[in-house]
């Protein structure tokens, strides 16, 4: 079983099993279709398309910030209609370092399946490899899918400011204000931290090594337990890298902030906070 990531080397020899499901989740947040467009021209072989806005996602607007989480009814649908059932082994992948893929690989744990994994490198290293390829449509039978939400591994907006240490996903300078592409306001929330989740990716966007990982998760949670940590990003979805990242290292899953900077920038009531005025800011980020 594979929980955290998975080489194309190891999914060119299972991709065929009818009981291993691939999901392409390949996305461009300034051109929401392009993603569908790139799968239906080429992708590998059985993989079925996920689409952030419309399957990993509850409808926007709703509340929840950008990319609202579905509920337990919407997810058991869609891993239903993807043909996942206990016996499934999932692996996501996308084009992006794996930036839209672990949405994907939080949900199903967040739903109590544990039996899927990132392709490490992506779409690039599967062509790279010169993995087959398969253009068109492509669904599977569908199968029972039966899960909970586990809400142990996220928290609400209520909570955001109870929480011991919170960690900031985004790109620095979306961190300390200087821009803000997608949102109303530009920073983010008061006493949190910074942790670009591009910072998990090496050469050829594959995953830094396990134990390099573990050393920098350990000084950003600087004492506190991994599960007590909080990530959020713009919309809840990149924030999800850098869980998979902590667990891919080794340690016990940290939680997420679904809603992140979209919902919090929302009201202009709450604090915002500008700068690099935490001292446990990636170095590398300044």
């Amino acid at each position: 079983m594979y929980t955290t990531l998975i080489s194309v080397n190891d999914l060119q020899q299972q991709y065929t099993n009818p009981d291993w499901v691939v999901v392409d989740c390949r996305f461009d947040l300034s051109d929401p279709e392009q993603g569908r467009r790139d799968y239906l021209e080429a992708h590998i072989p059985g993989a079925q398309y996920a689409h952030l806005d419309h399957d990993l996602s509850a409808q926007a607007g709703s509340g929840g910030g950008r990319h609202p989480l579905p509920d337990g009814e919407a997810l058991t649908a869609l891993f239903s209609r993807l043909g996942i059932d206990a016996d499934c082994q999932v692996v996501a992948y996308d084009a992006a370092g794996g930036g839209f893929a672990a949405r994907l690989w939080w949900l199903l744990r967040y739903m109590g399946h544990t039996a899927v994994a990132v392709l490490d490198g992506g779409w690039p290293a599967w062509l790279a490899a010169g993995g087959d390829t398969r253009s068109g449509e492509e669904t599977r039978s569908a199968r029972d899918f039966r899960g909970e939400p586990n809400d142990a591994l996220r928290i609400l907006i209520d909570a955001v400011g109870k929480v011991p240490l919170l960690v900031d996903s985004r790109d620095p300078a979306r961190y300390r204000g200087e821009f803000e592409p997608l949102d109303p306001a530009a920073g983010h929330i008061p006493g949190a931290y910074n942790r670009f989740w591009k910072h998990n990716l090496g050469a050829g966007d594959h995953f830094r090594p396990a134990a390099e990982l573990a050393r920098e998760f350990a000084d950003l949670f600087s004492g506190q337990e991994p599960e007590a940590a909080v990530f959020y990003c713009g919309s809840g979805v990149t924030a999800c890298h850098n869980v998979l990242a902590a667990v891919h290292a080794g340690l016990p899953q940290p939680r997420l902030y679904a809603g992140s900077w979209s919902e919090w920038c929302a009201d202009s009531a709450r604090p915002v906070a500008t700068g690099s005025d935490i001292d446990r800011v990636d170095s590398d980020d300044v």
